[in-house]
């Protein structure tokens, strides 16, 4: 079978291999995948040659499909069902992270389509779900209800980091404000569940190339105003639009430095910062004035089991909506058009499906 693997430790080095299909143990999971999209993790890897010919893995972690085979020790799930993953392919089981069930916080985690990891993920044909995770994890892979299609179900992941940031990383109270900075998938999920957690003005803010695709998908997905940080003062616009008495929480997606800086001078005292993007510059902020008006900047990542069966559940009920997010359906084959169109913010969340003429 295709499968799009990224070579390199660091950076960089994506290509189109034959891989064979793999080979299921007695505790594991083989999924046919049906639907699988990109993320922002997979784009900081595109067209960043390093030349480099030492496998990394097979990338792909928004993915569902279907069960095609479990192993003969496998009691919970059975082939015909439609699941989707959380990604997760490893974690050592005994660290505090696992035993409050935050498996991605685990240090030695191993994710399923991300780097370094032996078992793959959704940018291919079949991805296999290792029986270790399933023993540790109960909840690794998820059935996707029967109204739900697989486009809908795969990117569950942000769906529930957007989730955790707000609903139970954040102090949010109905009826205060939310700003939402950056306009990618994470964004524009964030943008929904302020408007579930009953926040009365949600502002996207964006950069110029935001406007023609991105902020007018805000504005359908909840977002009361939008600003454009290429031309507008953000600090000022925001609060102008809140009043500093009620703008207590911002959601940092961008990861841009000068956003998470916007995002402490905007706050009221006592305001929260979560921080969702991941950026790779230090940050070089005077710390005092976060202790002098007691600002929170709160670090996220990922999504426990709760997160997922509440996320599922307002997805299924439809009080969360991504058909106006997906602006492109392609085949695997053209991944490098998926990428471009999303480097170039043509496109908000493109999906995948396997195209290629191999023999099953």
């Amino acid at each position: 079978m295709k499968a799009l693997a990224r070579y390199g430790k660091e950076f960089g080095g994506y290509r189109m291999i034959d891989v064979p299909v793999p080979e299921v143990g007695e505790e594991d999971i083989l999924v046919k995948i049906r639907a699988a999209a990109i993320c922002g993790a997979d784009m900081k890897h595109f067209r960043v040659e390093n030349g480099s010919d030492e496998f990394n893995s097979i990338r792909g972690h928004e993915f569902a499909g279907d069960i095609v085979k479990v192993g003969s020790k496998v009691k919970d799930w059975h082939v015909g069902q439609r699941i989707v993953s959380d990604n997760s392919g490893h974690v050592c089981g005994t660290c505090p992270s696992c035993e409050k069930g935050d498996f991605l916080t685990c240090p030695e985690k191993v994710n399923l389509g991300l780097d370094n990891n032996r078992w793959g993920g959704g940018f291919t044909k079949y991805c296999l779900i290792p029986g270790e995770i399933l023993r540790i994890h109960k909840h690794a892979i998820w059935e996707i209800p029967e109204n739900l299609d697989y486009e809908d179900a795969c990117v569950l992941d942000p769906i529930s980091n957007a989730y955790k940031a707000i609903a139970q990383r954040s102090s949010l109270l109905p009826g205060q404000d939310v700003v939402v900075m950056g306009t990618g998938p994470l964004g524009l999920f964030s943008v929904q569940i302020a408007r579930i957690m009953g926040a009365v003005n949600i502002v996207m803010v964006g950069l110029e190339e935001d406007t023609k695709t991105r902020f007018p998908v805000a504005k359908e997905l909840g977002a009361t105003h939008v600003v454009n940080g290429s031309k507008e003062d953000v600090v000022a616009r925001c609060q102008e639009i809140c009043g500093k008495e009620n703008l207590g929480l911002v959601v940092e997606c961008s990861g841009a430095n000068i956003a998470l800086k916007q995002a402490i001078d905007m706050l009221r005292p006592n305001g929260e910062v979560v921080r969702v993007g991941m950026g790779f510059q230090p940050f070089n902020y005077p710390i005092n004035d976060i202790t002098t008006w007691a600002i929170s900047i709160i670090g996220h990542m990922a999504y426990d089991s709760t997160t997922w069966r509440n996320a599922i559940r307002l997805l299924e009920n439809g009080d969360v909506r991504v058909q106006p997010m997906i602006t492109h359906r392609l085949g695997l084959s053209e991944w490098e058009k998926g990428f471009d169109l999303m480097a170039k913010k043509e496109a908000i969340k493109v999906i995948f499906t396997y195209d290629f003429d191999d023999e099953d």
